[in-house]
Order: C-alpha cells, then sequence, then structure tokens
C-alpha cells in the first residue's frame, strides 16, 4: 500500500476510535444517522484545536468531544453532535463563521453562532449580558442552541475543579443564577440535577460534603423505610386495577440543602426520596392511580398538585401529593403515565428525539406556543440596555410558579408573588399600561393583589390609563417593571419636551419668531439635526433638562 494511503487510512482509524463511544451512543438513538458527518466535524475540530489545551493539560478537543457525548446521551440529533463538536472553533480558532457555513451548511452555522460568546475586546463589559441576549434570541429560533449551551456548561462544571480557586465560585454561581434555571425552563432535568450538584459542591465545598453524607445515610435504610408504604400501595393499586411501577427517586443534593440548609442531623428517608409511580395507561389513570394513592395511605390536605391538567412552563406533566406513611412520616409521590416519563426527565429533548425527520425536528425546537417563558424573555429584552439585562434575566428566570386564569380559561403562569399588575401586562403590555383594577374570583381587587394559582382574573382597563411610577412598587415580573419603566420615562420625555417648547415659544415671540412657523418649514428640524438630535423633541426636552442652553438655541432661530 503506497505511504499516503496507508497513512490516510492510519488516520482514520485513529478518528474512528477517538469517536468510537460517540458513534456508538448516537447510532443506538438514531441508527440512520449521518456518521460521515460526524466523522468530518470531529476531523475539522480536531485539526483547529490542534496544540490547544484545557486547564487540566488534556487535548482542547476532549472537550467538545465531551459536550457532543453528553448530547448523544440524550438522544439529541446528528446535526446538533455536529455543531457541539464546531462549537468552539469560531470562538476559539481561526475558523470563521462564514468559513463554516460553506463547510457544514447554514443550520449548523446558525447552532454554532448561536453559542459563541462575543469579543470582550469589542463588546467590554457589556459582553457578558450580549452574549446571554444573543443565546436568547437564538433560541428563539432554534432551542437546541440552548440545549448546547446546556451541554457545554455541564462539561466545564465537571471539570471545574482545575480552575484556579477564585474563578470556582463566581462560575459556580452564574451556573445556579442563569444555566440552571434554562434547564429547567427546557423541562431538562437530567441536565438540572447534575449542574445543581456540581454548582453547590464548587459554591459551598462543605456544606456539599455534608449533605452528600447526610443523604447516603437516609438511603441506607429506604427500602425498610418505605417498604410497608409500597405494599399497601401495590394492594391498592392492583384493587382500582391501575397497572405502575413505583420506585424510590433519591432527591438531588442541592434540592436537599435547599430544604433542610444545615439542619440534617437525622434526616429521614423520606427527606431525601419520594416515590415516583410510572402508570401504564393513558392519562385518565393517573387520576384513578391518585385515588388508589389516598386510599391505601393519609393524604396531607391540601397537598395536591395536578400538573396533568395545567402542566407548567417547562411541558412537565405530573400530579404530585404529600401523604403519610406507616410509620407516620410526610412524603411526597409523584404520579405519571409512562409516556409522560421522558418529557418529565429530558423535556425540549424528548420532542426533539421524537421528531424522526428534518420538518418535525424544526417544528420541535422552533416557534413553540407552549413555551411561554421563551416568548415572554423575547417580548422584554429588546427595550433593556446593557446593564440591566443580566439582573432582569436572572429575575425572569427565578423559581416559582404560578398558574392563574382569564375569564376565558386562557393560562397565564406567573412566578410566585406576581400581582394582578403583572397579570395584566403577561396578557398583553397595552392592556398593562390602561390596567385600573382587576376582578379576582368574581370580586373587586387593587393592581397590587397577589394573585394565586388558580384564581380566575380579569383585567379593568381605562383608554386613557397609563403607566405610574407607584406601580413599581407592587410590580414583581421583569415584562411588568420594563414596560413600566418604559412608559414613565416615554412621558417624562413628553413631559419635558412640551415644557421645553413652551419655554422657547414665549423667547422666540418677544423677538417677534413664531415657532409654529418655524417648524411647518423644517427650520425646527434643521436646527434639531444639526445640534445632533434626532428628533425635535429630543432638542425641546433638552432645555428642559439643563443639556441645552436657551441663549445657544435662540442664536439658532435669531441669527445675530
Amino acid at each position: 500500500m503506497p505511504l499516503r494511503r496507508r497513512e490516510a487510512a492510519l488516520g482514520d482509524g485513529v478518528v474512528r476510535a477517538a469517536l468510537a463511544p460517540l458513534l456508538d451512543a448516537h447510532r443506538s438513538a438514531y441508527p440512520g444517522g449521518d456518521e460521515a458527518e460526524l466523522l468530518r466535524g470531529y476531523e475539522v475540530a480536531e485539526r483547529l484545536h490542534r496544540g490547544q489545551l484545557r486547564k487540566s493539560g488534556a487535548p482542547y478537543i476532549t472537550h467538545p468531544l465531551a459536550v457532543a457525548m453528553i448530547l448523544a446521551g440524550m438522544g439529541m440529533d446528528t446535526t446538533t453532535l455536529v455543531a457541539a463538536l464546531l462549537h468552539d472553533t469560531v470562538e476559539d480558532t481561526p475558523y470563521t463563521l462564514g468559513e463554516l457555513r460553506t463547510d457544514f451548511g447554514e443550520e449548523i452555522a446558525v447552532l454554532v453562532d448561536g453559542v459563541t460568546k462575543l469579543d470582550g475586546g469589542r463588546w467590554g463589559d457589556r459582553a457578558e449580558a450580549e452574549t446571554f441576549r444573543k443565546i436568547v434570541l437564538s433560541a428563539s429560533d432554534d432551542l437546541r442552541v440552548l440545549v448546547i449551551k446546556l451541554a457545554d456548561r455541564l462539561h466545564n462544571l465537571r471539570t471545574l475543579r482545575y480552575q484556579p480557586e477564585h474563578k470556582r465560585a463566581r462560575y459556580a454561581k452564574a451556573s445556579h443564577e442563569l444555566l440552571v434555571p434554562f434547564a429547567e425552563r427546557l423541562g431538562i432535568h437530567v441536565l438540572k440535577r447534575e449542574m445543581d450538584d456540581l454548582a453547590f459542591a464548587a459554591r459551598s465545598p462543605e456544606a456539599h460534603a455534608a449533605t452528600g453524607h447526610a443523604v447516603r445515610a437516609a438511603l441506607r435504610d429506604a427500602g425498610r423505610a418505605f417498604g410497608p408504604a409500597m405494599e399497601r400501595l401495590r394492594d391498592s393499586l392492583a384493587d382500582h386495577g391501575v397497572r405502575a411501577r413505583i420506585e424510590i427517586r433519591p432527591s438531588h443534593l442541592y434540592a436537599v440543602h435547599q430544604s433542610f440548609g444545615g439542619e440534617l442531623a437525622g434526616l429521614r428517608p423520606c427527606e431525601a426520596a419520594r416515590l415516583l409511580l410510572l402508570v401504564d395507561g393513558a392519562d385518565r389513570d393517573c387520576y384513578i392511580a391518585l385515588g388508589a394513592v389516598h386510599a391505601a395511605l393519609h393524604p396531607v390536605a391540601g397537598q395536591v398538585r395536578d400538573f396533568i391538567a395545567t402542566p407548567k412552563d417547562n411541558m412537565y406533566r405530573s400530579l404530585h401529593t404529600r401523604v403519610i406513611s406507616p410509620d407516620g412520616d410526610p412524603f411526597e409521590v409523584i404520579v405519571r403515565t409512562v409516556a409522560m416519563h421522558p418529557v418529565a426527565e429530558y423535556g425540549i429533548v424528548a420532542h426533539i428525539r421524537d421528531a424522526g425527520d428534518d420538518a418535525a425536528t424544526a417544528d420541535a425546537v422552533a416557534g413553540r406556543r407552549d413555551l411561554v417563558w421563551l416568548s415572554r424573555l423575547l417580548a422584554w429584552q429588546s427595550g433593556t440596555p446593557s446593564a440591566d439585562f443580566l439582573d432582569g434575566l436572572r429575575a425572569d428566570l427565578a423559581a416559582g410558579n404560578v398558574a392563574a386564569f382569564t375569564p376565558d380559561g386562557e393560562i397565564v403562569p406567573l412566578p410566585a408573588g406576581a400581582t394582578a399588575l403583572d397579570f395584566a401586562y403577561a396578557l398583553d403590555p397595552a392592556t398593562g399600561d390602561r390596567c385600573i383594577g382587576a376582578v379576582v374570583n368574581g370580586r373587586l381587587a387593587p393592581m397590587s393583589v397577589q394573585v394565586r394559582s388558580g384564581n380566575v382574573v380579569e383585567i379593568l382597563t381605562d383608554p386613557a390609563g397609563a403607566p405610574s411610577e407607584d406601580w413599581l412598587e407592587f410590580a414583581v415580573t421583569v415584562p411588568a417593571r420594563v414596560h413600566i419603566q418604559q412608559g414613565v420615562s416615554r412621558r417624562r420625555a413628553e413631559d419635558a419636551a412640551a415644557s421645553g417648547r413652551r419655554r422657547l415659544v414665549r423667547a422666540l415671540a418677544g423677538r417677534s419668531v413664531d415657532l409654529l412657523a418655524a417648524e411647518a418649514r423644517g427650520d425646527s428640524l434643521a436646527v434639531a439635526r444639526a445640534l445632533g438630535y434626532g428628533e425635535i423633541d429630543e432638542m425641546y426636552g433638552a432645555l428642559t433638562t439643563g443639556s441645552l442652553r436657551l441663549d445657544d438655541l435662540l442664536a439658532r432661530f435669531v441669527p445675530g
């Protein structure tokens, strides 16, 4: 065999060996996946990153390969895996987005561009905020951008120990505030749980270790503690004619820490785990199973939550109830069908995985009306400056889930603590701006009243209504606060312009100049443009604020 052909064959063998686990994982989910495209993506990424090292000392290519492996393990499509292999090439190598588009096509270029950070040299302090804004905008076109970003962050958290100590806590804090909530909003709980625990370990290593020790000790007795309850449940399910599998589901460490903090002494199995009932049947069988649970174990009053009739923002569907064990310990039981389970664990990834072909995948990743939180983000982000964007994003992604209803039965999801005013802005910014009150469950209520799950809310409006600065004292959601601030600023600008114009009218009248005639001729606009203002009202407003002197402006209208 000629030397060149032998070297090519050897190179191909090395690439296939490096990519074998990825190919195997992808083949199990996508038997007809384009392995040649994966091989080509890896070859390009390996060549471009050659010579670059991770902080661990490992070749850089190990990172994009690990990200692709995470995604393959969840069953993501070929296009996503190729984009994951190439996701750092435009950011960290001379490879341009145009070259990538030529080599791999528009779809992969869009995904890679979506996760590519903006240049800090060009964007300065705005880089982080604008990078996240870019991710949100890209995700509105293709949710796989966010999925790749989450897998990228997960692998970086897995290898965070190689970073300098002062960077670990900051990186983990940002992960908890901005990336973990995105995993939650996309319903990808398998990623959320691991990211939660890894970030927890980096931010509070001692608390993480203590929580891990307490949970492991509690779970050693899980079989004995849950055994009697599970026996009763099996008998009751059989009596009700429901087929279901019962599993003990441990809570992840960060969830336990949030629930109990440092009070971990004597942590019991029912505090460290829940029971999951996977029903082999239709949605209605979950309600029969819930009845079987309550027949077998005493329910805690007011602790049933129905996320089947009213799914969460992230498409999650299950029934949750709290019951008392035969030993007197309260614990949670989750009921869902076998068909609901993949979405409960993998969220949007389950929909992508089930899509099957290119057209169905496109529908699964773009323009989803069931992801109301993304529409809400897109609605307020454009009017928010970089300096405020990350704080707004953190607030909007914060935990809390309230499902209220319009009189027509439309579900309006809101964060905990939201008010009728927030509800109004969630319906439509114009409705919020004109809001003067509400009718909650048939009773008149002020705009400041807190909305609770299950409330039916009707918004009262006045065509002449306008946002008031006082509303900021009880508006909770970011969209409401952004629109209120914009409305207040707009009114202030209008008032300032009107005041400045009146002042100019009086001054010009004393010099026998008619401002209205000057405006009609276009003289006022010409003066405004000459002074660097885009509109006449901006110039008039500058008179009121003092940034433009009256004498300087008069000189433009009354030449000496």
